[in-house]
């Protein structure tokens, strides 16, 4: 069994996005042979063989070249598709914080609500540059976050505009 490449499925599809090497793979899994490959010239058809077996998408047994029937499911089994983030999660980068703000008002709600109470989780009255750094942890642009937050009732601000707490 020849070994997948590190590259894993990248190095298939490099592999085959090359018409000859596709074609050449096509006649090795339809006919067990490729008369492409024996009209290509020496250094072209030692090309289209490396670009084969580096993939794994063939293998070298002795003289011959083999197709590797498992090539594709071990690639995949390498290299699993991650599942798609749900809800808030959507919107939030590996690290927590916010890559974008939602359009729909209700899921833009749903995503303030989840930073407010990972930012603010107790009652405290703070300073705007507590919430300020609190926020920090969630993006760059913590004016328009902390603005957010207010105007959906996420934060209240104090008569004076100088202090925030949780409604």
């Amino acid at each position: 069994m020849a070994a997948l490449p590190a590259e894993g499925w990248r190095a298939i599809v490099a592999a085959l996005a090359n018409d000859t090497a596709r074609a050449v793979y096509a006649e090795f899994v339809t006919a067990g042979a490729s008369p492409t490959l024996d009209a290509l010239s020496p250094s072209r058809a030692r090309h289209v063989r490396e670009a084969l077996t580096r993939s794994g998408l063939l293998s070298v047994d002795g003289a011959d070249l083999r197709v590797v029937p498992d090539v594709f499911a071990r690639a995949l089994v390498a290299n699993p598709v991650r599942p798609r983030p749900q809800g808030v999660e959507r919107f939030l980068g590996p690290d927590g914080r916010i890559t974008a703000y939602p359009a729909d008002r209700s899921v833009r709600a749903e995503l303030l609500a989840h930073v407010a109470a990972r930012a603010f989780p107790d009652d405290r009255v703070l300073s705007e540059r507590e919430v300020n750094e609190q926020l920090a942890a969630f993006t760059d642009d913590v004016a328009v976050l902390r603005r957010h937050l207010v105007d959906h009732g996420e934060l209240a601000r104090t008569r004076s505009g100088s202090e925030y707490a949780r409604p």
